[in-house]
């Protein structure tokens, strides 16, 4: 049975968004020169272009929402306030620590914090895995227990390979030179020797990078990010619209991680497909964390939830065979989510 959800304080809500627009205003006052736009696919992608030294660079910015745009023009005068908006980011830090918010671990914070500066999350890497359900308890203002909140040792990042390639921008540091000063060993592939993981040495944490296949699951380069990633097949269902989050470390450190409707419903296809795999003793998690996001997401944000289902149903018979396989072992979600339709 799963645990009925307790919410956040609302003292906590409100520091967590403040917190958020913080840091997604901090990250729109590193405007150094003009706004460019380049359009892919039909979307529009703004770039900070400007002079160093003789040479024009071009610096990815995001996706042209009307948020990023807004921020932007305010970039002078966001600037400006430098000063009382880090004092303000370090006091709201402290509010939801003593308001029971969980912290990211240091090891697993150190490491955003380090993949955060070096411009990962902003060229579209994305926290997968148990370390973005985590970062959930703010965005859905609810809060975790320990067992909901166990780490797998895994952390995990994705990126769609197109954009990528498409970006035409990379990250400032090497994520490899990132791990290796932070204890990590590259773990080389079996067949081609591409390295697209990493071992801690002194500890069992292991990082991957992460792409969507489309049939071959092999490894692919992405070249924004400076790194292989294995492809898996489903995970472009995950990777679609993510959103901005916030990891307590320090204060705070701006990421971006799937949508939480899209993280419950992918978790029911990765249950089923790690049955008699090396990895199926995750699949008991990855069910624990799916039941847990349906409950909640059914009462708050049932339209978000019944439109992925919806969606993750429509992609054909074998999407539709993975989750009536995970929700055939859990009746309660099984039942929330008919009760949507």
């Amino acid at each position: 049975m799963t645990p009925t959800p307790v919410s956040h304080s609302r003292i906590a809500q409100v520091a967590y968004a403040d917190l958020l627009r913080l840091h997604l205003d901090e990250q729109a006052s590193a405007l150094l020169g003009s706004l460019e736009e380049r359009a892919r696919n039909g979307r529009v992608y703004l770039y900070d272009k400007f002079r160093l030294g003789t040479e024009m660079r071009s610096r990815y910015l995001g996706e042209a929402t009307p948020e990023l745009r807004a921020r932007l023009a305010r970039a002078a005068e966001i600037r400006a306030g430098a000063e009382e908006r880090r004092a303000a980011m370090t006091r709201l830090a402290r509010i939801l620590r003593a308001e029971g918010y969980v912290a990211t671990d240091r090891d697993t914070g150190s490491l955003l914090y380090a993949f955060a500066r070096a411009g990962l999350f902003r060229l579209g890497g994305t926290l997968i895995g148990t370390g973005a359900f985590a970062l959930y308890q703010g965005e859905l203002g609810v809060r975790f227990g320990a067992d909901d909140l166990a780490q797998t040792g895994d952390i995990d990042f994705a990126s769609f390979e197109r954009l990528s390639v498409a970006l035409g921008d990379r990250v400032e540091e090497d994520p490899g030179d990132i791990l290796q000063a932070l204890k990590f060993d590259p773990v080389p592939g079996l067949q081609d020797r591409q390295v697209w993981k990493w071992r801690q040495n002194r500890g069992t944490a292991m990082v991957e990078f992460l792409t969507p296949a489309f049939g071959d699951e092999r490894v692919k380069p992405l070249p924004a990010l400076g790194v292989s990633a294995q492809a898996l097949n489903y995970l472009n269902f995950l990777l679609a619209e993510p959103i901005h989050a916030v990891a307590l470390y320090r204060s705070g450190v701006l990421v971006q991680i799937p949508r939480p409707e899209r993280y419950a419903i992918h978790k029911l296809i990765v249950a089923d497909r790690r049955i008699g795999g090396p990895d199926q003793l995750k699949a008991e998690k990855d069910r624990a964390q799916a039941a847990l996001l349906i409950r909640i997401l059914a009462q708050d944000r049932p339209d978000d939830l019944a439109e992925a289902h919806a969606d993750a149903l429509s992609r054909g018979p074998r999407w539709r065979e993975r989750i009536e396989a995970s929700l055939s072992r859990m009746p309660d979600s099984a039942a929330e989510l008919a009760a949507l339709s």
